[in-house]
């Protein structure tokens, strides 16, 4: 699996997904209690590794705007 669903995210803590084996640079964020909104998701899919340097993912986002919201806004 590339990743977790994305569906239902915001809200939820960073890296809470029981099914998902996350990066300790995820883990820590959920840890420190880090929640998805719109724009924090919208700000990672631009830039992944930028927000959560020492990502596992090689995803390097997702540049067009409309593009990012339309993965997250079901």
């Amino acid at each position: 699996m590339p990743g977790p669903d994305l569906s239902g995210l915001i809200g939820r803590k960073v890296g809470s997904d029981p099914a998902f084996d996350y990066s300790p640079t995820l883990r820590k964020a959920r840890d420190e209690g880090l929640i998805w909104d719109a724009g924090r998701l919208d700000a990672f899919l631009a830039d992944p590794a930028k927000m959560f340097p020492g990502l596992w993912m090689s995803m390097r986002g997702i540049e067009d705007a409309a593009e990012r919201q339309s993965s997250y806004a079901f």
